[in-house]
């Protein structure tokens, strides 16, 4: 099959699109026809050998942490679903044309592909860092990088949970916010004025998915380190604050966020497609930052 693979560590041009040996599905997992796969920013942080700590590599490895596509393979233990179905979901190497699942969910009707392929990994992230910041309903919550692919997930989903939505970005995606349902500030120094400005009383829980260095001043703003959650902060312990580096609860949290497509509150945002051939192109983009929404790979 063909696939996108790094031999090495470095930068975006390490990529190539070669042949790989197909995977097949082993107990409790599926195998899928990869419609499309997403760029998520773990992605080139592990192809960039950042983290090589904490996610050891085997090379030749192919990149991609989630995608969506056709069941065409079932392994043993798994019920309710079928050759065919159309899902979404989590693994290790979708950047290919087969790939198989760890964690999925099925594509809600509403969906294109490439809504489809943008949900997994960031939808199952937002989800558990919501859950980390307990019940949001009627409370004011901060997003910290909200225009971005766990940001605009987060965002809609803290909205259909109740939530009155503050969230930072740079100015030319403040309508892209209003259009989530959040309240845009910018970010950077003078986080507490802008804030203050729109929600005089104050902001009851934060989640920070940029991993900007604000994350102190995240806290100050709501006063209690237990709830701030960081996706994108590895020195979250040192301040109490709840470090999401994981997925425990993926096949629950994809669950959700296909139930939340299915009833309208949840569509996954989209910002530019590639295809598997451009792979060096699309880490280029989501390496250079400030996108919105999610970028992608499609076959």
């Amino acid at each position: 099959m063909r696939a996108v693979r790094f031999h090495e560590f470095g930068d975006p041009h390490v990529l190539t699109v070669e042949d790989a040996p197909e995977p097949h599905a082993e107990s409790s997992q599926i195998r899928i026809k990869v419609q499309a796969a997403s760029v998520n920013p773990v992605d080139w942080k592990i192809r960039a050998g950042y983290m090589a700590e904490y996610m050891p590599t085997t090379f030749p490895a192919i990149t991609g942490s989630d995608a969506t596509g056709v069941v065409d393979e079932i392994g043993d233990g798994v019920a309710g679903v079928k050759p065919g179905d159309r899902v979404f979901g989590l693994a290790h190497g979708t950047a290919a044309e087969y790939a198989v699942l760890t964690d999925w969910a099925t594509v809600p009707s509403a969906w294109t592909v490439e809504q489809a392929a943008a949900a997994g990994l960031v939808s199952a992230t937002a989800i558990e860092s919501l859950n980390a910041l307990g019940d949001l309903s009627g409370k004011t919550l901060l997003i910290e990088g909200a225009a971005g692919g766990v940001g605009s997930a987060a965002v809609q989903i803290a909205v259909a949970r109740g939530a009155t939505v503050i969230g930072t970005a740079s100015e030319a995606n403040h309508a892209f916010l209003r259009e989530l349902g959040a309240t845009p500030i910018t970010y950077g120094e003078g986080l507490a004025e802008r804030v203050g400005a729109v929600a005089p009383g104050g902001v009851d829980a934060a989640l920070d998915t940029a991993g900007s260095g604000s994350l102190a001043d995240i806290v100050a703003l709501v006063g209690d380190p237990s709830r701030v959650a960081t996706v994108a902060d590895f020195g979250a312990g040192a301040l109490g604050v709840t470090l999401i580096a994981g997925n425990a609860h993926a096949a629950a949290n994809l669950a959700e966020a296909s139930q939340l497509g299915t009833a309208g509150a949840y569509t996954p945002r989209v910002q530019a497609t590639y295809p598997l051939d451009k792979a060096t192109d699309a880490h280029a983009h989501v390496q250079g930052g400030h996108t919105q929404g999610k970028v992608l790979l499609t076959l």
